[in-house]
């Protein structure tokens, strides 16, 4: 009788311990909140995913003229966040990038600095899915330091003997200041017309002009050579900046990680901190 007991006690034992060893396995590998499959993934700096294979090789960005500094600024952060991929980057004016995109240039990204510019990029199916307006811009006078000529808006560029540079029309910011002129009834010829706001910059940088029709950012980041004046009638001439990634991109993940970065709220940031509007 005793030894009968002494197997059933050895019996329960035995199962008891195998029970906690089966507990034990289970917290450790698939009923904890770190388990495979049970945990939420984190979206890191650059749009990487926790977790996740991040993205490589080359993305190359054609982006406005306008875009320059800060988008320089932004692909240093993507690379630091991706540290296999390169950013390289394109600027010029918008229709010129269009026009190079349509005629087959290798490239991931293209961020314009106004909707009709990409319209051409869509038509021609260049574009993946509908393009996402990432911020809007608005423009202002470019002049010289100190002002000399005492620009106070824009009927003041029609005062006999001031020069004035603007982009051509066919470029976001001419359409732009065509807008704008129109809007306050000042008709005026330029001595020059550009083709992208760099250049219409430079001329007052250059001291070739007397002012300019150029983008508040453009103003803004180059605070140090030129003063700006702003005037009412930008209100009625502000550019939407849509981005989108390229149909033919030989990067295709990296044109959207880069698309999803600067939608992001740490792109935005740098955006609205160089002037740009929230879209």
């Amino acid at each position: 009788m005793n030894t009968r007991r002494l197997a059933v006690a050895a019996a329960a034992a035995l199962v008891l311990g195998l029970g906690a060893t089966a507990c034990s396995s289970d917290a450790g590998n698939g009923g904890g909140a770190g388990s495979p499959g049970t945990a939420g993934t984190a979206t890191t700096a650059g749009g990487a995913t926790a977790g996740a294979p991040k993205v490589s090789g080359s993305v190359t960005v054609f982006a406005a003229a306008s875009l320059k500094e800060s988008f320089t600024e932004l692909g240093k952060k993507f690379e630091a966040a991706n540290p296999g991929a390169k950013v390289t980057f394109n600027f010029a004016g918008s229709s010129a990038l269009a026009a190079s995109i349509n005629s087959g240039a290798p490239a991931d990204v293209f961020a314009a600095a106004s909707p009709a510019t990409m319209k051409t990029v869509t038509d021609a199916g260049g574009a993946t899915g509908a393009p996402k307006t990432f911020v809007k811009n608005t423009l202002a006078i470019a002049v010289p330091k100190g002002n000399p000529r005492h620009v106070t808006g824009l009927a003041d560029l029609t005062a006999p003997g001031v020069k004035v540079a603007l982009c051509a029309k066919e470029v976001p910011c001419g359409a732009a200041a065509l807008t704008a002129l129109k809007a306050a009834g000042v008709a005026l010829t330029p001595v020059t017309l550009e083709q992208d706001v760099k250049g219409a910059l430079t001329k007052v940088e250059l001291g070739e002009v007397d002012a300019s029709l150029v983008y508040r950012t453009d103003v803004k980041a180059d605070a140090a050579k030129i003063d700006g004046v702003e005037f009412p009638e930008a209100a009625q001439a502000v550019n939407d900046y849509p981005i989108a990634a390229l149909a033919k991109a030989p990067n295709k993940d990296g044109a959207a990680a880069f698309v999803a970065y600067v939608q992001s709220p740490e792109a935005q940031q740098v955006l609205t901190a160089a002037g740009f509007q929230a879209p």
